[in-house]
């Protein structure tokens, strides 16, 4: 199926851009009349996402983190996330809730909480070559009331 319509951003891997990219995101999913659920849902999912790539990816130095989102005529969203960082070296052993390489405050629930909100999460990852996390979310059927 082929995209409705379609956005890229790139952004340095700051944490000031985050809620920027969370956002802009959702601003664009806007266009499809989402409720304020779904729309939390997509922001929170895309926050975790682009922390990831802020906190993990690029460790004590400012990379790039490519955002892209697609909207289908089926009221369906793709939301794709890259970095170039450091990469992940076992996704599976990473996808286990609670599990961190960082420690401190960090509660190893970012894939968790993406999975939760999403209605598909695929994360896939190469050592020294980065990360890339596809989420997509079904937007339910507005119903027209007749007032």
């Amino acid at each position: 199926m082929k995209p409705q319509n379609k956005f890229t951003m790139r952004i340095p891997s700051k944490s000031a851009n985050e809620s920027f990219a969370r956002v802009a995101v959702a601003a664009f999913v806007s266009q499809l009349d989402p409720t304020l659920e779904e729309l939390s849902d997509i922001k929170t999912a895309v926050s975790e996402a682009v922390t990831n790539s802020i906190v993990h990816a690029y460790k004590n130095q400012i990379g790039t983190v490519y955002i892209s989102t697609e909207i289908y005529e089926d009221r369906s969203v793709k939301i794709k996330i890259r970095d170039t960082g450091c990469g992940i070296d076992n996704v599976d052993k990473a996808m286990e809730p609670l599990f961190t390489t960082v420690g401190g405050e960090r509660s190893g629930l970012g894939f968790s909480v993406m999975q939760s909100f999403m209605d598909y999460l695929r994360v896939s990852s190469k050592p020294k070559k980065g990360t890339t996390v596809i989420m997509k979310k079904k937007l339910s059927l507005k119903v027209a009331t007749n007032g």
